[in-house]
């Protein structure tokens, strides 16, 4: 039959304007646009011979789109699917050639620093998790599973984007981690802004842990723990200390999943390089001066290319003592399937502290992936190339016996 050439460019006014609806509705990039395009064009025939068919150019668009990110994965721990995006986002647009592992560190700074801008669930970022000082204390770590380099720290002082101050860490100076005083100094050499990280909602967590006669709080062995606020007086030693890993129940009663400790992410980009990063504010009360396991190599995250990362959240203090992070990645390197590799890591720790709570999300090379908890209940969003948007994901549970 044949067709006018008014109608023709009628049609084809109808389709583009559908193209763009879908991809407004997909938030594509400027790159996604140009291949999407460049599909079209070359298949512009096609188009004039299924003008009735609204879904060809609908999959000539998600075609684009799916070769433009092909292999593809980002996994983070909880339901903080605006990090997975921003991620996600940054590895969908990349130009760096295979060999530059910039774009996976970009990917990782944007997630966790998406986080830090929202403070998730007010347990990353500014603004929440007060210390026995009153003060909000910042952890952070970045890891680069290709060339093995990382950057992190530890109890940072009034600088805000913790993540972007680890990443500093890596790329100016020959260390791995910088805590306290010495990050804040750093930072403020690297250029970052010096701000207060105490608001509202912090200062009320704070005083109302003090009308409580701060309960519960992080010490033990010392005088008048449970019934007033700090400074304590140590108990002499006597060979009868509270000892036993079962009893260690300091911290039992604080984390939840209100209070679980940290963003952590794993990435793996189209070329095959991964990366894994950490960004927490730590423990509510927790003692002025500590670092988390968010800061930790092994125990907050650990990646390899070769073999694939994990990151983890919840009991910092007793996770970090076992590195499951990197036990996962050991697993996985054993032939492991990620859920498998996750379960054992967490399996080992409960084998000593079977109370404890924590979870772990595990992502091999090929874009593999799986998220398993211990105690309690642990969501994690991941995308990857076959998804058009996050998806927040139930993991598996490991009961306590």
């Amino acid at each position: 039959m044949a067709v006018s050439r008014d109608h023709l460019s009628c049609s084809k006014r109808y389709y583009v304007n559908c193209l763009c609806l879908l991809l407004r509705s997909i938030k594509h990039s400027v790159q996604s646009y140009a291949v999407i395009l460049l599909i079209i064009g070359q298949n512009i025939s096609i188009l004039e011979m299924t003008m009735e068919n609204t879904r060809t150019i609908i999959l000539l668009s998600l075609a684009g789109y799916l070769l433009l990110v092909k292999g593809i994965t980002v996994i983070n721990t909880w339901s903080f699917t605006d990090a997975t995006k921003s991620a996600f986002d940054v590895l969908a647009n990349s130009k760096h050639h295979p060999g530059d592992v910039n774009n996976v560190l970009d990917a990782i700074v944007a997630g966790c620093n998406r986080c830090e801008i929202d403070q998730c669930d007010h347990t990353v970022g500014y603004g929440a998790s007060p210390d026995t000082n009153g003060e909000t204390t910042l952890d952070a770590m970045i890891l680069d599973g290709t060339y093995k380099q990382m950057g992190a720290v530890g109890q940072l002082r009034r600088v805000k984007a913790a993540i972007k101050v680890a990443r500093a860490v890596l790329h100016y100076s020959a260390h791995s981690i910088l805590v306290g005083d010495g990050a804040l100094q750093f930072a403020k050499v690297m250029g970052f802004q010096e701000e207060s990280l105490t608001t509202s909602f912090s200062e009320t967590l704070f005083r109302n842990w003090q009308h409580a006669k701060c309960q519960p709080n992080y010490f033990r062995n010392v005088y008048l723990q449970n019934s007033s606020c700090p400074p304590y007086r140590p108990i002499a030693y006597d060979g009868d200390m509270q000892s036993h890993p079962a009893e260690d129940t300091a911290s039992q009663s604080l984390v939840a999943e209100s209070n679980h400790d940290t963003i952590g992410i794993v990435v793996l980009d189209s070329h095959g390089n991964m990366g894994a990063g950490t960004s927490s504010n730590g423990a509510n009360h927790k003692i002025a001066g500590r670092v988390g396991d968010a800061t930790i190599p092994g125990a907050g995250a650990y990646v390899d290319s070769k073999i694939g990362g994990a990151a983890a959240t919840g009991d910092g203090d007793i996770m970090m003592r076992f590195l499951p992070s990197s036990q996962a990645v050991q697993h996985m390197a054993n032939g492991f399937h990620p859920r498998v590799a996750c379960h054992k890591a967490l399996s080992s720790i409960g084998a000593i502290y079977p109370n404890f709570k924590g979870g772990l999300v595990c992502l091999n090379r090929f874009g593999e992936y799986a998220g398993v908890g211990y105690g309690w209940n642990f969501t994690f969003s991941v995308q990857t190339s076959e998804m058009l948007t996050p998806r927040i994901v139930i993991a598996d549970i490991i009961s306590v016996q």
